[in-house]
């Protein structure tokens, strides 16, 4: 188009424009960071959209515009997508690393406004036929894209200092002592990530989840200090969140009860650290001395071994600082806290068996010298591992012995913890999550049993869980999901998981065995969203490269339905459909069934034309195969189809190498039908 001259064809640029300005311009509630360069931005792309279909629709007759107007929207089809990209990162990133990157951000913004203003130099609104008032209009937008200037919010300059601050005192590169550490203005944090829409818990564990997305995102462009400091991020927003809301339950007095406990413990150790500035979360609440080997109860809470130990063995079985039953009385290791203490004694040069009294004094020493040796990313992550961990553990106990609301919430938790990361994925599975999550399945609660499938389709993106997921029997369970679930979330998630456990070949042998697994897919290929019925396919797609299934696939109707859907605008997994249709069709009774549907040839003739470079092979895969394979009722069917050769010829001469090849062999084919016949292909 670009290289064209003369008058160009414009039908199909005007709707991809008006139907990409209108996602773009379409945002319902502007995100905390950008939300000025965001709002005037929409705006103006509503100005455009409004250009866009009153060219579209005055020209409706006609099917050229002049080259320069072309060249005009076709540059700002290019700026609007990419203005689309930025507001749905805005949107959908991270808040704290768009309030760092904010003048960043902000100067994309406006460069953008100035491609438009640029777009706008070349288009002649003289040769449009335009309305005065979309002319007028436009012509302002264009004076103000040009005199534009560099828009960036000084309340989210305010607030990047102010976190920038918060990050320098958490930051451990530059934690020299103990006071460092501990000087962290909780206030002062919580009012920044309140400011960009932090005020949950779920708030705080989403903003974590998607800065550990852009870490990895940057890891190959932003290089290791941006990586660095996202990792920084994401400790600091782990230990708000941790102290933001105990702070509540902190302010409460520790019962009479638990001060005699106190009075039980290590004296001389307990005067010793006294005399050092012990940071409070560092000390156990009940003794309120130094935490030797801290551990969380199944409140949540954290206390140090020996004092809750004592407490429980005089019969306590509740909580000392919130008063909650506990629901069992297993004491996980908060490895987490216990690595940041030691740290802190090392800062502090207090020795490290103050810390560990189980520690021997060579195993002291070899710490020392590995915390000496060790870089400051290593620890950081390190610390991140353990607190997965401790996490995983807890969250594993949870399930094990809480009631329905603490089950259902546990389930929700790993289902995220296992959302992003090999290593969560990993350790979840290490701390035995996977049995548990099976039995889960079939709960007769719906969260319970959604939060479980799909924290399973999780866990099985690591290739060794698929092996431990199988081993758990879970195929059945998550086959009763898939047929009978009780939100329709986790029946697309159970095809889902599905899809991924047929990843190992001999998963997919066992998968087609189970007398409903198949009847269960193409059940939701029938019944299910857009989002269900690409599951089922993708996972049909699967277990259809092993031959034994593709049988069980016909059998179960999958071919009449996959040509309905091919057929259904509404659909939305024509790609996938043809797919499943091509692997079928190597099997006798798929090529009977498709050979039955008088539909499918001319569908298949067009989606040569317009389908996708995926759908073209698939399209050319089952015509050759048919035509060769069906008789001569099928190669009749295309030759008296108009569309059917210059199709074909528009393949070989385009499309992709392995379309190519095979449309000029359905060529020679035809050729060579129509020569018996006495009347070759032209």
């Amino acid at each position: 188009m670009m290289g064209s001259s003369g008058f160009l064809p414009s039908g199909s640029l005007l709707e991809s424009l008006v139907h990409l300005s209108n996602e773009a311009s379409s945002i319902e509630k502007l995100p905390f960071v950008q939300g000025r360069n965001i709002s005037t931005m929409t705006r103006r792309i509503k100005v455009l959209t409004s250009l866009f279909e009153e060219i579209k629709e005055a020209n409706s007759t006609a099917t050229q515009l002049p080259p320069s107007s072309v060249l005009c929207l076709t540059e700002l089809f290019s700026v609007i997508r990419r203005v689309k990209v930025l507001i749905e990162g805005c949107k959908d990133g991270s808040s704290l690393w768009g309030l760092i990157q904010t003048e960043t951000t902000s100067n994309q913004f406006f460069v953008l406004v100035k491609e438009i203003g640029r777009a706008l130099d070349i288009l002649p609104l003289s040769l449009l036929n335009l309305t005065a008032d979309i002319r007028e209009q436009v012509e302002l937008l264009h004076k103000q894209a040009k005199r534009v200037e560099l828009f960036v919010d000084p309340r989210e300059v305010q607030r990047r200092d102010e976190l920038l601050k918060v990050m320098a005192s958490n930051n451990e590169k530059n934690m020299k002592n103990a006071a460092n550490r501990c000087s962290i203005d909780i206030e002062a944090a919580k009012l920044v990530f309140s400011s960009i829409g932090l005020r949950s818990s779920l708030d705080y564990e989403e903003e974590m989840s998607k800065l550990e997305a852009e870490a990895q995102k940057q890891a190959g462009t932003g290089g290791l200090i941006v990586v660095s400091n996202i990792n920084n991020l994401v400790a600091l927003v782990s230990y708000s969140k941790s102290m933001v809301f105990s702070e509540e339950s902190k302010k409460d007095d520790i019962k009479q009860s638990s001060v005699s406990v106190s009075r039980n413990t290590d004296q001389s150790s307990s005067s010793q650290s006294m005399s050092f500035n012990i940071p409070d979360e560092f000390r156990c609440p009940i003794s309120l001395d130094l935490m030797k080997d801290p551990v969380i109860v199944a409140s949540g809470h954290t206390y140090d071994r020996n004092s809750i130990a004592q407490w429980i063995n005089t019969g306590h079985h509740t909580c000392p600082k919130s008063g909650q039953r506990l629901i069992h009385m297993a004491l996980i290791p908060n490895y987490a806290l216990k690595s940041l203490v030691h740290q802190w004694c090392q800062e502090n040069n207090i020795p490290l068996m103050e810390c560990s009294s189980n520690a021997s004094e060579s195993e002291i020493n070899s710490k020392q010298n590995a915390a000496q040796k060790a870089v400051d990313h290593i620890s950081t992550t390190k610390v991140a591992i353990d607190s997965v961990k401790m996490t995983a553990e807890f969250l594993v106990g949870k399930l094990a012995m809480g009631s329905l609301d603490i089950q259902r919430q546990a389930a929700y938790e790993l289902r995220l913890l296992a959302k992003t990361g090999m290593d969560n994925r990993r350790i979840i599975a290490e701390a035995g999550a996977i049995p548990f999550l099976v039995t889960m399945l079939t709960s007769n609660d719906p969260r319970i049993q959604e939060n479980a499938v799909t924290a399973l389709l999780n866990l099985s993106i690591f290739n060794n869980n698929k092996i431990l997921i199988m081993a758990a029997g879970a195929i059945g369970n998550i086959v009763e999901v898939l047929e009978l679930g009780k939100t329709t979330e986790a029946r697309e998630n159970a095809a889902a998981a599905i899809f991924s456990l047929s990843m190992i070949d001999d998963f997919k042998v066992a998968i087609g065995a189970h007398a409903r697994a198949i009847l269960a897919l193409v059940g939701l290929l029938r019944e299910g969203t857009t989002t269900g019925k690409r599951d089922a396919a993708m996972a049909l797609s699967n277990l259809a490269l092993y031959g034994a299934n593709k049988v069980n696939i016909v059998v179960a109707g999958a071919v009449q339905l996959l040509i309905e859907l091919l057929m259904d605008d509404k659909a939305g997994i024509t790609d996938d459909a043809l797919g499943v249709l091509a692997l079928l069709l190597s099997c006798p009774q798929g090529l009977e069934d498709i050979k039955k549907s008088r539909a499918l040839v001319p569908l298949l003739i067009d989606l040569l034309r317009f389908g996708s470079a995926k759908g073209k092979e698939n399209s050319i895969t089952l015509l050759l195969g048919l035509c060769k394979d069906g008789g001569e009722e099928v190669t009749r069917r295309l030759l008296i189809n108009p569309r059917s050769i210059p199709s074909l010829r528009s393949l070989a001469a385009d499309g992709s190498p392995k379309a190519r090849r095979k449309a000029d062999t359905l060529l020679r084919l035809l050729n060579r039908y129509c020569s018996q016949s006495h009347n070759p292909v032209r």
